[in-house]
Order: structure tokens, then C-alpha cells, then sequence
């Protein structure tokens, strides 16, 4: 982790309540190193289809690279927020969301773009969860001056195409059943303003100051 961005952040303090399209009180805040038996629980809790759709594989366990990766967060460069079920026995993480930026350009540069991912567990599908989680990692994403993010997601993934859509995402190409879009990260946070019916995506966006 980079010494520059090894530091406390505002966001970092902050635990947002509020509750699912159905009722479900959920509780998002910024992942850390720490969460990684976390990451590693939440994943082996998805279905096949479900860890397909979000790794382009069913295998039921991902290399320890690939989970270390996932909980190497700094809140700059790698940026996450995940999800608490308030509402189940044992509290367990229900969905996670990422942006990880481009490595900066050969002359230095820092660059503004990153790459987005999400996932959440099968029984919290088409409850809001995803656009929740995106609405808080967005306004971080725009307090570290990232500006675009890139989604690759398999064509086939049908709440995926239609959240980057309802984002005002551009498509970018196609390749192999995988597409590609690019979110503009202001865009995307003016569509989810805009979204007045959706009490979970305005809770985040209040209770972080957006």
C-alpha cells in the first residue's frame, strides 16, 4: 500500500443505515485489509451462477491471490464498501462493490479511470442492494479523483447490464460474450440523485454528505 494513501479518510468513520426495497435493514461502510475472512465467507456463499456471473467462474473457492487482492484496499488507488445484513443472526456481509485504478501512465501521471465490480448474495437480489452500494462507492470514488470506471460483465448478466444502463453507462465493445462499458462517475451519481423513489440509494447519498 502506497505511504501517501495509508491514511485515515472522512468516509472511513462513517457506518450508513438504512433498509432494502423489502424492508431489510442493512448497514454499508468502507471495506478494509482486514475483512478479508469476510470477502472469503461472503463468496463461498454464492451460488455457482452467482460466482460465475461475477468471476466468469463457478469454481467453488478463488485462489488466495485473488481474495488478497480483493481485501488490498487504500481507499485511493482500490476503494470498497460492503454490506451488513442488520436484520440477519450473526450480522454476515451480504454484498460488496470495488473500483480499482489504472496504474498511472508511463510518464507518471495519475490516471482518473478504474475498473468496477460488484456482487451480492443471491437471496438479496433485486432488493436494491447493488445500487446502494455503488451510490456510496461513487462518492468516494469522486472524492479520489476518479472520474470514469470501466464494467466488464458478461452479456448474459442481465441485472448487471441493466444497472450500468440505468447509470447512464456508455458501451464500449464486445468481445467473447463479455461487454464493456464506461461509467462516467458524475453521471452516474446525478442518475442516482434523480432516483427519489429509491430510499436506500437517498439514505447513502445523505448520510454521506452527497
Amino acid at each position: 500500500m502506497p505511504v501517501a494513501h495509508a491514511r485515515a479518510r472522512p468516509l472511513d468513520g462513517i457506518v450508513v443505515h438504512s433498509v432494502l426495497n423489502d424492508g431489510t435493514a442493512v448497514c454499508l461502510r468502507t471495506i478494509t485489509p482486514d475483512d478479508e475472512a469476510l470477502i472469503r465467507e461472503g463468496i463461498a456463499k454464492l451460488s455457482d451462477g452467482a460466482r460465475y456471473l461475477r468471476f466468469f467462474s463457478a469454481a467453488p473457492a478463488l485462489p488466495d491471490e485473488v481474495l488478497h487482492r480483493l481485501a488490498a484496499v487504500d481507499g485511493h488507488d482500490h476503494i470498497a464498501w460492503g454490506a451488513i445484513c442488520s436484520d440477519c443472526p450473526g450480522e454476515p456481509a451480504i454484498g460488496a462493490v470495488h473500483a480499482v485504478r489504472y496504474p498511472d501512465e508511463a510518464d507518471g501521471t495519475e490516471r482518473r479511470v478504474g475498473e468496477y465490480s460488484v456482487a451480492v448474495l443471491d437471496a438479496f437480489h433485486g432488493k436494491g442492494l447493488a445500487r446502494m452500494m455503488t451510490a456510496a462507492l461513487l462518492v468516494d470514488c469522486r472524492a479520489a479523483g476518479l472520474a470514469v470506471l470501466d464494467v466488464h460483465t458478461l452479456s448474459e448478466n442481465r441485472a448487471a447490464v441493466s444497472l450500468v444502463h440505468a447509470l447512464g453507462a456508455s458501451w464500449k465493445s464486445e468481445s467473447a460474450g463479455v461487454a464493456e462499458y464506461a461509467l462516467d462517475v458524475g453521471r452516474a451519481l446525478a442518475a442516482l440523485r434523480a432516483d427519489t423513489d429509491a430510499r436506500g440509494v437517498q439514505d447513502v447519498l445523505a448520510q454521506l454528505g452527497a
